[in-house]
């Protein structure tokens, strides 16, 4: 999850630090802290346990990529619930220090986080097709829309990926690929969740 304006937090906070629950998997039930910094927000425990159900037949074996990492929440749940393996990214060296070592800590060797931009990682780095991404990038930025394009563009999605968004505006507003199909959507609060399916053959 990525850094954005504060919002009512979604996670206990104790002495300026913060802690996030896995929910599923082999790490099922850890608490795991990470720092007190403005905006990071873990999407909340019922709205992953939502998502995962959703997913619950494609993570098993999947390669996961996080661009906006943030806290690693969604991350983490993935590579708990059987990922192959995962590749996050976040622009904040606090953010990536705190999820190298939850890594350590999870004794994790499938998973990978490194400090970077996201739309400049997407655009100049080589593509690995992922099965899973997870996009929640800082809001009101207008990110999603050039995110989706680059994964879609420089290959960077295996055919039949699914595709994880959180926005500010609903989904049929964001303007995403033509070969993306909403499966299914939420919202809580101010915020709309939403799971989308890729399909090999670009829209006209």
């Amino acid at each position: 999850m990525a850094t954005r304006s504060p919002k009512k937090p979604a996670h206990n906070v104790h002495n300026g630090v913060n802690q996030l629950r896995i929910i599923g998997g082999q790490w099922r039930s850890r608490k795991l802290s990470f720092p007190d910094a403005p905006g990071l927000r873990p999407t909340p425990d019922r709205v992953r346990e939502t998502l995962f159900n959703w997913l619950a037949p494609y993570v098993e074996g999947a390669k996961v990529l996080d661009p906006f990492a943030g806290s690693g929440a969604l991350f983490l749940e993935a590579l708990s619930r059987g990922a192959a393996m995962g590749q996050a990214l976040d622009a904040s060296n606090i953010a990536v220090s705190s999820l190298k070592e939850h890594l350590g800590t999870l004794r994790c060797t499938n998973g990978q986080v490194q400090t970077a931009d996201a739309l400049r990682y997407l655009e100049t780095q080589t593509a690995s097709a992922y099965d899973l991404v997870f996009l929640d990038p800082p809001f009101n930025q207008n990110l999603l829309p050039a995110v989706c394009n680059l994964l879609e563009e420089r290959q960077w999605l295996a055919a039949d990926s699914w595709i994880y968004t959180e926005s500010e505006t609903a989904p049929s507003t964001l303007g995403l690929p033509g070969n993306w199909r909403l499966h299914r959507e939420q919202k809580s609060g101010r915020v709309y969740y939403a799971l989308w399916q890729r399909t090999a053959e670009v829209a006209a």
